[in-house]
């Protein structure tokens, strides 16, 4: 019976290095042997399309839930991206102002990040996205919001009130990322596109963004090295990212 597997990209499909996030082998052969045998493989991503792009073209995917659900793209076509609340967003932009809160904000499907602050990228600490200076950004005049970063410690985010009414996940100490996480939306899209079945549904994923689309109408596995929380909510836990996880767990499964 032909499944529809998603598979989340960082420390799933992807080991990270010091210097690049790279593929195993046994990953890539699972993905071989998985097209080989008639199922519907598609990556499932919190990243923005742009930033997942090269990953997708890589790997010789043709279908992906981006955005954290809220874009797919179906048979190499990208078929939209529904941003953020803007209102929301500004209300927490202008929250962090207040309380001299440094931020950033990506309006567009890209892979720049646009800051006010100077001293943003340094701060940060990171190399997830470029950072572009523009000392003269007006949230207001931005026609969408596609995410929102806030360089706040989890300690400081509690007193953030307008973050809560915004979905947000943590990558790192330094700060929160303001972006979709219902990347269940993006596959229940593919789905309807396709007629398929839900009970025929596969979701690989290690991180706090990933809960959401563990769900009980299809199956969920969680990779060896994933939080304890998506671990408690998975149908099967495999070996670790970096120990044939995916690999093991398509065997053990019987669909390669």
């Amino acid at each position: 019976m032909r499944k529809y597997i998603f598979f989340d990209i960082d420390n799933t499909l992807t080991i990270r290095t010091k210097e690049k996030s790279i593929v195993p082998d046994s990953a890539r052969e699972a993905l071989r042997r998985l097209e080989e045998r008639g199922h519907f493989t598609a990556i499932a991503t919190g990243r923005s399309y742009a930033m997942a792009k090269g990953f997708f073209d890589e790997l010789g995917f043709r279908n992906m839930v981006h955005d954290g659900g809220n874009g797919i793209t179906i048979n190499g076509k990208m078929l939209g991206i529904e941003p953020l609340d803007k209102e929301k967003c500004l209300a927490l932009i202008r929250e962090c102002d207040e309380k001299g809160i440094l931020w950033g904000v990506t309006p567009d499907d890209s892979i720049y990040r646009l800051s006010p602050f100077e001293d943003f990228e340094k701060r940060a600490g990171d190399s997830y996205m470029i950072t572009t200076w523009v000392p003269d950004l007006d949230p207001e005049k931005l026609e969408k919001i596609h995410k929102v970063y806030v360089l706040v410690t989890p300690e400081e985010e509690k007193d953030l009130r307008a973050l809560q009414e915004l979905p947000h996940v943590r990558y790192c100490r330094e700060y929160t990322f303001i972006e979709p996480t219902e990347k269940e939306r993006g596959i229940y899209r593919v789905l309807d596109y396709f007629g398929a079945d839900p009970a025929d549904v596969v979701v690989f994923g290690d991180g706090y963004n990933d809960l959401s689309m563990f769900r009980p109408e299809w199956t969920s596995i969680a990779m060896g090295n994933a939080v304890p929380e998506l671990k408690e909510k998975a149908d099967y836990v495999t070996t670790d990212n970096a120990h044939d996880g995916i690999f093991n767990a398509c065997r053990h499964f019987g669909w390669i």
